[in-house]
């Protein structure tokens, strides 16, 4: 029984043996890596830091559940167009790095209140309560909307380079590098397979830094950047931890992204759920395992994560589907395992050199990276829809999308992010979900019939 155990997997409650662990352990490490740290680099947050966090958060994760669910916890790309706005905006202007940090991790904390609250809402009431109050016609919206708004920025990073007046400036050096990311990335995508396909954001950025290198040396072209003077020189440093400033600007910014990250979140419980059942039923195990139930719990263990991981100076984040993925393709499922990535990702953290490697990537690189992923994003958003069978010729569903839509990416470009309404300033992203949410509750009063736009056609086109 033995060697039938090791030769099919690791459920849940099983422990591989020590080696095994630790190479299972690095495994995950890896797949978390480059989604992780690229949200550190666009965010500006201490790469140190975010990797501590997730470490932190995952562990505290496992806990919360009672290592019930075997999921990783790491840097959301959701948050990131709220948090670079929040750092960059007028209210934090002239503040120094570790304080627009402080702020943005109020934010964070206060964000996982939400998760809790949906995962107590679920797990009082059952799954269709939460869809009722966030249908996918206000999550899959809220979604795109996040990933659009990111359009400028991705194509900023991508084509230009800051000269030493702190002005960014067109360059086609920064484009070539950026294109170079970009097409690596999506190949590697589109192409790898199996565990090597876990890990384009890893290969795509080293592609455009090995172009970077060749742009050095052959053309005196360097677009790498200059390590930051609190950049530590020894071998190994300690993160640099800031605590949460009290800030309701960040409260408005954030609190609303958390709505968008719970369909992922679902999702991805109910897909653990097949490939972990499917393991116990292929060893011949007659235990159930209900992932599928613990939908609240696992709600709950995000908003615990996001707490955790903001009260030390790290992003918000949600369980990540590149795990879930690898544990699929290896058939490791192991709570021991990832216990074991997040203590090597807490002590990875601590290792200078690779953090300060990191800081140096040039801007170009995380530009292209940042157009695909941005752009993925907003078709998540779209897939969500798809995923809920949104019917897209009801008038309600149109209403509340469109609305959503507009006021979101109309708001980010037309007010720099900040609506002002009636003496306040409203975050779009924040009063886009608010205002799609009290739409829904009020087109969802009365009879439960929808009119169609082809009913509203006298011609029936």
């Amino acid at each position: 029984m033995k060697s039938e155990r090791y030769a099919h997997g690791y459920l849940p409650d099983e422990t591989p043996p020590l080696g095994k662990l630790i190479l299972y352990a690095i495994q995950q490490v890896i797949v978390m890596f480059p989604a992780t740290v690229t949200v550190a680099l666009i965010t500006n947050f201490h790469i140190s830091t975010t990797i501590f966090a997730s470490g932190l958060a995952t562990i505290c994760f496992i806990l919360v559940t009672r290592g019930k669910l075997p999921l990783y916890y790491g840097s959301s790309f959701s948050y990131i167009a709220a948090i670079a706005g929040l750092m960059g905006s007028e209210f934090l202007a002239g503040a120094s790095l570790n304080d627009k940090i402080a702020h943005a991790q109020f934010g964070i904390v206060m964000s996982g209140l939400i998760s809790i609250a949906a995962g107590i809402i679920v797990a009082r009431f059952g799954r269709d309560s939460i869809e009722k109050i966030l249908p996918a016609t206000i999550t899959g919206p809220i979604a795109a909307v996040i990933g659009l708004t990111l359009a400028g920025t991705a194509l900023t990073d991508a084509g230009t380079i800051t000269n030493a007046a702190g002005i960014a400036e067109p360059s086609g050096y920064a484009w070539a590098i950026s294109l170079v990311t970009l097409l690596a990335t999506i190949l590697f995508s589109v192409y790898l397979k199996g565990f090597w396909g876990q890990l384009p954001l890893l290969f795509g950025p080293l592609v455009g830094v090995a172009f970077a290198f060749i742009l050095k040396f052959v053309f005196d072209v360097d677009l790498f950047k200059v390590l930051p003077e609190s950049a530590s020189q020894a071998t190994f440093a300690v993160p640099i931890f800031t605590l949460p400033k009290p800030s309701w600007a960040a409260v408005a910014a954030l609190m609303p992204i958390a709505l968008a990250t719970i369909p992922e979140s679902t999702a991805h419980v109910f897909q653990l759920d097949v490939y972990v059942n499917d393991l116990a039923k292929k060893k011949g195990s007659k235990k159930r395992y209900n992932i599928a139930d613990k939908l609240g719990l696992n709600l709950i263990g995000d908003g615990i994560g996001d707490i955790v991981a903001g009260a030390v100076g790290g992003p918000a984040g949600t369980n990540y589907g590149e795990n879930i993925s690898a544990m699929a393709i290896t058939k490791v499922f192991s709570i021991p395992v990832l216990v074991g990535a997040a203590i090597l990702a807490m002590i990875l953290s601590f290792f200078s050199p690779l953090i300060n490697a990191i800081y140096g990537i040039p801007q170009a690189v995380i530009g292209g990276l940042e157009i695909y992923l941005f752009g993925a994003i907003a078709a998540q958003g779209i897939a969500i829809m798809i995923d809920r069978q949104v019917d897209m010729f009801s008038s309600k569903n149109i209403a509340v999308i469109a609305s959503v839509c507009v006021i979101g990416i109309g708001g980010h470009y037309a007010f720099n992010g900040a609506i002002p309404f009636f003496g306040i300033q409203v975050p779009a992203i924040a009063g886009a979900a608010i205002f799609g949410i009290l739409l829904n509750l009020l087109l969802s009063i009365g009879p439960k019939q929808d009119v169609t736009v082809s009913d509203t056609d006298p011609a029936g086109e």
